[in-house]
Parts: structure tokens; C-alpha cells; sequence
């Protein structure tokens, strides 16, 4: 018996490795370059809007591409398809690099978007079909603990590598790791495929174009004018073709989102809560790292260290709520989570000033690590448990998408705040526009964890999650997919 689960146990160990690392790059660029922004600007020039697009260039078609990588996977292979967006990524990587001026620098990073946006819902769908039902909440931790890390880490290792090296080095350092996974993936992971339905064209159209318009409108509304015409066709065509691609999530026969996926309670509640939470945090890291810079003096590093009690605590929180999650379910874990991060961002903004001590910041960055900690690993079991096996490429795909997309309003919505309300003159100025900003944060955390209170609670412990349903009497190819209302969660 011993003899037959040792494979077992060796391929979940890596596609553990494998996705994580994977993972781990695709997470880490979004904001890497947050620390480096000085810098770049420095050697590349560029006005304050292009130094967003360095990291909105990034993000947005991250997210806008998400579902549609899920798709092509399912389709053509996830395993074959993985190592295609990692190939992408790594050479996009490089690219960016090598940029010899802000503009290319920032078609490098849509480049290595498009990369990510294949990669990574992959990652989640190949890593559960390595790992048996009752293994997955543990499995699920590590893989979030170190995309956990490698989301607040950014600005840590991107300040770290532009002050004793270089800012080209925050971009070659995916270079050698994909490399590396590639043969990695090829050699040690196990093909598989989704329903192979029909690529979505016009809903991969519809919400990106949706979604650039709006960022797009958001980004440039501070320093164009929010009355200005193309600020304002860019949001109303944005809101426009998104309430089209909802439309079309109704009504086409294989739509790359189906909107009958959020008849479920649980499938609603964990997407909702996830594009709330990364709204809250990606805009709260986004100013944070330049706030202790700009305001405080910390060099890149300095700052980087001094978020260490917030960026370190996935690695060492997100496995033991991997653990609840299984015991417990995790409604109550991921629903803690937020409302700890939210009173972390709450007690931030009340105790920033133009030269608050790192003693008086160290509670509310403690206080937010422990929340997005006990977030991570338990939304990526919600999210696979809420619908059935053939849809979890699907399910990863908008889970990480919506992730994307708060990410990327995050940063547009909080920078416009800020704007509004202060701006770069002076530190006085900053603490301005910083304060009303993590407060907004702190809200739409809480509200993230009001979404999560929304997913039903676990049934019996031990359950399987998302059984297959049986098809009705009157099923046919058109609703073979059909998902419950209300699935059994773990």
C-alpha cells in the first residue's frame, strides 16, 4: 500500500513546487515595481500617468485575459498551455528589462500580462488535480501562502534589487525561475482538459474592452479632468460593453463567464469578497510603499523591511488557515480574515502623519498581514468547492480575473483619491490625500468580508464539496453544465 501512494504523494509534491513557483512570479509583478518607480523614471523619463501604466499596464491585461487563458487551457490542455504562458511571461520579462524607454517598458509588461494571464488560473486547476479532495485545504495554503507573499513582497524585493543592484533586475530575475519550471512542468505534470467548449471571442472582447475603458477613464481622470471627453467616453463605453458582456454571459450557449455560475451563493460570495479585498489592498500597498519613502525617508529597502509584519505573514499564517479551512470550513476563516485586514487599514489611515514612528504604524501592519493571511488559502478552497470539477478552469480563471480587476481599479481608485485630496508638493500634502484613501481601502475590505458572510456555511465535515450533480431527466448538451444554487462547501 505504501509502495502504491508513494507517486501519489511525489506528484503532488510537484505540482506543489511547480504552481507555486509559477505562482509566485506571476503574483510578485504586480506590484515589484512600486519601490523601483523613482528609479525607472530616473534612467527612462516619463510623467507621473506613464509610471501607473508600469503597473497598470501590468494588471490590466492580467486580468482581462484571465478567463480567456482558463478557456484556451481547458480547450487545448492546461498542461501544454501553462508552459506556453510561462514561456511568454519569462520572455516578456526580459523584454522589460532591456526596455530602453518607458513606452516599451510598458508594452513589455502588457506582454508579460498576456503571460500571466495564461499561467496562472492554470496553476490552481493542474495543482487540484494533483491533489486528493482531502489534502487540498493544506495544499491550498502553501500554494497561497506563497502567492500571498509574493503579492506583498513586491515592493520589498523590487526596493532591495533597484538599491544594491539594479531595477532591471526586478524583471531578469523571472528569467532563470522560468526557465527553469518549463522542463519542470513538461516532465513532472500530467496533462488534462476542461469540457472543450467553443472560445469565447466576443466575451473576451466585451470585457476587455470594458475593462480598459474604465481603468483607462480612472487612471487618466486626475490629471485630465473627470469632465474631460476622452476620460468620460473611456467610462461610459467601459460600463457600456461590460453590461454587454453580462448580457452575453446570459444569453450565449458557451459564454467564457456563465452568469448562472452566480446563482450560487458560494461562487457569488468568494468572487465578490476577492475583487473587494484586492481593491482594498493593492491601492493600500500602492501608496504605503511610496508614503514611507516619499514621506518618512526610508530607502527602497528600509521601507521593504519595515513591511515585513504585514508581507510575511502569509508565509507563516496562510498554511494553518489552509488547515481551518478544512476543520472548520472556510466562511469563517476568510470572513475573519477581511475583517481583520479592514481594521488594520482603518488603524493605519488614523495613525499616518508626516513622521508617525514605525512603533505606532506596527499594530495596524500586524493586524492587516494576519487578515490577508488567513484570506488566501481558504478563498482558493471556496473558490474550487463551489462549483463542480469539469468547471474548476473556469472557476479559477474569473476568481483571478476578478482578483485582477480589483487590483488594477485599486490602484486607479485610490490614486484618484489621493489626488483629489492631496497630492506629491510636500509631505503634508501626501498625508493628505493618503488618509481618505486607506480609509476607502479599509471600507471596501469590510465590505469584502460582508460578501464572504454571504457563502453558506459548511454542511458536515469530510463532505465532498461540489459533487457531481446527477443530470436532470430533461438534460441536454445546452445545460449539461448546470451548476447548483447552493453547493455543499468545505
Amino acid at each position: 500500500m505504501a509502495q502504491e501512494n508513494t507517486p501519489r504523494r511525489g506528484a503532488m509534491a510537484w505540482a506543489l513546487v511547480i504552481t507555486s513557483i509559477a505562482g509566485f512570479m506571476a503574483a510578485l509583478d504586480n506590484l515589484v515595481v512600486t519601490t523601483a518607480l523613482p528609479s525607472i523614471r530616473k534612467d527612462l523619463g516619463g510623467a507621473l500617468d506613464d509610471l501607473e501604466w508600469t503597473v497598470s499596464a501590468y494588471t490590466l491585461t492580467f486580468a482581462v485575459l484571465l478567463m480567456f487563458g482558463a478557456a484556451l487551457g481547458d480547450r487545448f490542455g492546461r498542461r501544454r498551455l501553462f508552459i506556453a504562458g510561462l514561456a511568454v511571461f519569462t520572455g516578456a520579462s526580459a523584454a522589460a528589462a532591456m526596455a530602453p524607454g518607458i513606452d516599451s517598458l510598458i508594452a513589455a509588461r502588457a506582454v508579460q500580462g498576456v503571460g500571466a494571464a495564461v499561467m496562472m488560473p492554470l496553476t490552481l486547476t493542474l495543482l487540484t488535480a494533483a491533489v486528493p479532495p482531502a489534502k487540498r485545504g493544506t495544499a491550498y495554503g502553501i500554494w497561497g501562502a506563497v502567492n500571498g507573499l509574493a503579492v506583498a513582497s513586491g515592493p520589498l524585493i523590487g526596493g532591495s534589487l533597484t538599491e544594491h543592484v539594479s531595477w532591471h533586475w526586478i524583471f531578469w530575475l523571472n528569467v532563470p525561475l522560468g526557465l527553469a519550471v518549463m522542463p519542470l512542468a513538461r516532465l513532472r505534470l500530467s496533462e488534462s482538459h476542461g469540457t472543450g467548449a467553443p472560445l469565447d471571442i466576443p466575451g473576451t472582447l466585451l470585457a476587455s474592452g470594458g475593462l480598459f475603458g474604465i481603468v483607462y477613464g480612472l487612471v487618466r481622470g486626475p490629471s485630465d479632468g473627470w469632465t474631460s471627453a476622452l476620460v468620460l467616453t473611456g467610462l461610459c463605453a467601459g460600463a457600456a460593453l461590460l453590461a454587454g458582456f453580462v448580457l452575453h454571459g446570459v444569453r450565449a450557449k458557451n459564454p467564457m463567464l456563465p452568469m448562472r455560475l452566480f446563482r450560487s451563493r458560494a461562487f457569488a460570495g468568494i468572487n465578490a469578497a476577492s475583487l473587494l479585498m484586492f481593491l482594498g489592498m493593492f491601492g493600500s500597498i500602492f501608496l504605503l510603499s511610496q508614503y514611507m519613502q516619499g514621506v518618512l525617508g526610508y530607502s527602497p529597502t528600509q521601507a521593504g523591511l519595515r513591511m515585513l509584519p504585514w508581507t510575511g505573514m502569509p508565509m507563516l499564517v496562510a498554511p494553518v488557515a489552509g488547515i481551518l479551512s478544512d476543520r472548520i470550513g472556510g466562511r469563517p476563516v476568510v470572513a475573519t480574515g477581511l475583517f481583520l485586514q479592514a481594521a488594520g487599514l482603518g488603524y493605519l489611515a488614523y495613525v499616518v502623519t508626516t513622521d508617525v514612528s514605525y512603533t505606532a504604524q506596527l499594530p495596524g501592519l500586524i493586524i492587516s498581514g494576519v487578515g490577508m493571511a488567513l484570506y488566501f488559502a481558504p478563498a482558493a478552497n471556496l473558490v474550487m468547492s463551489s462549483v463542480r470539477p469539469q468547471q474548476q478552469g473556469i472557476a479559477s480563471g474569473a476568481n483571478n480575473a476578478l482578483r485582477e480587476v480589483g487590483g488594477a481599479l485599486g490602484i486607479a481608485v485610490m490614486s484618484s483619491i489621493f489626488s483629489a485630496q492631496g497630492g506629491y508638493e510636500s509631505a503634508r500634502s501626501f498625508v493628505d490625500g493618503l488618509r481618505p484613501a486607506l480609509v476607502v481601502g479599509a471600507a471596501m475590505v469590510a465590505l469584502a468580508a460582508v460578501a464572504a458572510l454571504l457563502i453558506p456555511r459548511r454542511r458536515a465535515a469530510g463532505q465532498d464539496p461540489a459533487p457531481v450533480m446527477p443530470p436532470s431527466p430533461v438534460a441536454g448538451p445546452e445545460n449539461a453544465d448546470h451548476v447548483p444554487v447552493e453547493p455543499t462547501l468545505t
